[in-house]
C-alpha cells in the first residue's frame, strides 16, 4: 500500500507557486505599483474630481442644480430609457443565448455575427442610421408623418438607439455559460415529459440565473451611460429629448461647469452602485462555481 504524498502547508505552497512562476519580488511589486498608479491617476482621481468640482459652489447650489427642471427630466429620460431597453434585451438575450447554445439550425454563425454588429460598428453611426429610417426624409418618414408618429427627435428614437448598443450584453454574457453547461440536463427534462417552458423555467433558468443577472448589470450601466447614438437621435431639446450625459454636456457648454458636475456625479454615483452590484455577482457567481460548492 502506497502512502499518498504529504500535502504542502499553505506557507509552502504560497512559495512554491511563486518559484514555479519564476518572477522575482521586485518584478511583482513593480507591476503592482504601477497597476494600483494607473488605476489611482486615470480613475480614481477623475472621480473624485467629478465630486469635488459638484460642491465646489456649496452643497445648495448642488442640490439647486439637480433639482433644476430640466435635471430632473434628465434623470426621468434616463431611468425610462433603461427600463425599457434592459427588458426587450433580456427576452432577446436568453432566447438567442438558448436558441445558440442549445440547438443546431443553419445560419447559427450568421446570428452570432450579427449580436456582435453594435461592438464594431460606432454609436453615432447606428443613430444615423435611425435618422436614416425614420428621419423626416428617410425611408419611413413620409409615412410616419402621415400617421402622425414622431420616432426620431423623441422617446421612441431614444430607446431604439439604446436597445441597438446595449443588444449584445445579455446575450453575450449567457452564450458561453449555456454551451459549458451542455445539454444533458434539458434533455433529460424533455425525456421525463416537461415540456419547453416546463424545462426553460425548472432548469435552465436556475443555472444561468447569475449570469443573467450579471448581463442585466452590464446592460443597464451601458443603457445609462450611452451618449454618441442617443445623441444623434435625440435632437437635444431641453427637458423632453435630453438624457443625463446630454444633460451634461449642454450645461458644460453653456459655461455653468459646477451644474454639468453636479449632475454627472449624480450619473457617476449610479455607475458606483451599479459597479457594486456587478461585483457582487460576480462574487456570488464564483462562489456557486466554485470547487467545494461543486463537491
Amino acid at each position: 500500500m502506497t502512502t499518498p504524498p504529504l500535502a504542502l502547508a499553505p506557507s509552502l505552497q504560497h512559495e512554491a507557486r511563486h518559484a514555479a512562476t519564476g518572477e522575482p519580488a521586485w518584478m511583482r511589486a513593480l507591476l503592482i505599483g504601477a497597476a494600483l498608479a494607473f488605476i489611482a491617476l486615470f480613475l480614481v482621481l477623475p472621480l473624485i474630481f467629478v465630486f469635488v468640482a459638484a460642491f465646489g459652489q456649496g452643497i445648495s447650489y448642488y442640490v439647486k442644480a439637480l433639482l433644476d427642471p430640466d435635471a430632473l427630466a434628465a434623470v426621468r429620460l434616463t431611468l425610462l430609457a433603461a427600463a425599457i431597453s434592459v427588458p426587450m434585451n433580456c427576452v432577446f438575450g436568453v432566447a438567442a443565448a438558448w436558441a445558440i447554445a442549445k440547438f443546431d439550425f443553419p445560419g447559427k454563425s450568421v446570428l452570432i455575427t450579427f449580436i456582435d454588429l453594435p461592438f464594431s460598428v460606432s454609436p453615432v453611426i447606428a443613430g444615423l442610421l435611425y435618422v436614416l429610417v425614420f428621419g423626416a426624409q428617410g425611408w419611413l418618414g413620409p409615412w410616419l408623418d402621415d400617421h402622425n408618429i414622431k420616432i426620431i427627435f423623441a422617446v421612441p428614437g431614444i430607446v431604439l438607439a439604446t436597445v441597438f448598443v446595449t443588444f449584445p450584453f445579455i446575450a453575450r454574457e449567457l452564450i458561453p455559460l449555456m454551451q459549458a453547461q451542455g445539454r444533458n440536463e434539458e434533455e433529460a427534462a424533455r425525456v421525463l415529459g416537461a415540456s419547453g417552458w416546463q424545462t426553460f423555467t425548472r432548469v435552465t433558468l436556475p443555472n444561468i440565473k447569475w449570469g443573467l443577472l450579471y448581463g442585466v448589470i452590464l446592460c443597464n450601466a451601458r443603457a445609462m451611460g450611452e451618449f454618441g447614438a442617443v445623441s444623434v437621435v435625440s435632437g437635444h431639446i431641453r427637458g423632453q429629448t435630453n438624457t443625463i450625459p446630454l444633460q451634461v454636456e449642454i450645461l458644460y457648454n453653456d459655461y455653468d461647469f459646477t451644474g454639468a458636475f453636479a449632475v454627472a456625479s449624480l450619473h457617476t454615483f449610479l455607475a458606483l452602485i451599479t459597479l457594486g452590484l456587478k461585483t457582487w455577482a460576480e462574487r456570488h457567481n464564483a462562489e456557486l462555481n466554485s470547487p467545494e460548492v461543486a463537491a
